[in-house]
């Protein structure tokens, strides 16, 4: 029988902020803030679909978090995990993948200068406009990824002024090797040579020298899941997603 794996994003997936849960009965944690409260929770329906999913296939985290809010996981993962975009692999043993980290520390130093030239647009135009949220360059064992930029007050839709006025011009432009993500409080600029789709390609042709022909599955609730998504041979998307909402826009 073929082994089957399943690439699973965890924010919004698998579990999510008590502000994202449209059901609160029966919550149970399931990632904490560095000081230790209580970021996000499952519901029972997600506790039910991970034990299912558990038992016929090995579940490998696909996740934009960076290796110390991965930690903060509670949940038991058994195999590789992708971390920060694709940024980072962790080997079954929890070490880093250093074969893979070399590569992408390579691609991500070449990176930098514009992560560091738009992250200066972004704060120029913040202190112009009077905005109250900050770009910050997200860094993880020593290389730096990408740069994020999150609304104080947790609104949305504010997101999308920054996005519109200042980093779509600098992609059209300078930028045009870089992406843009915005997906709930998260404005994320990313390298186009930071992507999960290639870090999961990278795992699925090491488990295929392990295992031999294999079955995969993606799982995720946001644009930046798309593609590793399509290139499974079948995709999983929660319902009330981002991910959901276009494959509706689409019908």
């Amino acid at each position: 029988m073929l082994k089957k794996f399943l690439f699973a994003d965890l924010d919004d997936t698998l579990f999510q902020t008590l502000e994202k849960c449209a059901v609160r009965d029966a919550l149970e944690p399931a990632a904490y803030y560095s000081d230790g409260s209580i970021c996000s929770f499952t519901t029972p329906a997600q506790r039910a679909v991970f034990d299912f999913m558990s038992a016929g296939m090995t579940v490998i985290p696909t996740t934009a978090r960076s290796l110390d809010a991965y930690r903060r996981v509670d949940i038991g993962f058994t195999s590789y995990a992708i971390l920060d975009f694709g940024g980072i692999i962790l080997k079954p043993d929890g070490s880093i993948e250093r074969d893979w980290q070399g590569r992408m520390h390579g691609f991500m130093t070449a990176a930098l200068p514009g992560l560091q030239a738009l992250g200066a647009r972004i704060e120029n135009w913040c202190a112009r406009t009077g905005y109250g949220g900050r770009p910050r360059l997200v860094e993880d064992g020593g290389t730096p990824f990408f740069v994020v930029v999150k609304d104080p007050d947790k609104v949305a839709l504010n997101l999308e002024r920054v996005e519109r006025e200042v980093v779509l011009p600098w992609i059209a432009g300078e930028g045009r090797d870089y992406c843009v993500h915005r997906n709930g409080n998260n404005l994320a600029v990313l390298p186009r040579s930071l992507d999960k789709a290639d870090a999961v390609a990278w795992v699925t042709e090491r488990l295929r020298r392990e295992h031999g022909e294999i079955v995969t599955f993606g799982m995720g609730d946001s644009r930046s899941d798309a593609r590793f998504m399509a290139d499974c041979d079948y995709a999983i998307v929660p319902r009330r997603t981002q991910l959901a909402r276009l494959a509706l826009e689409a019908l």
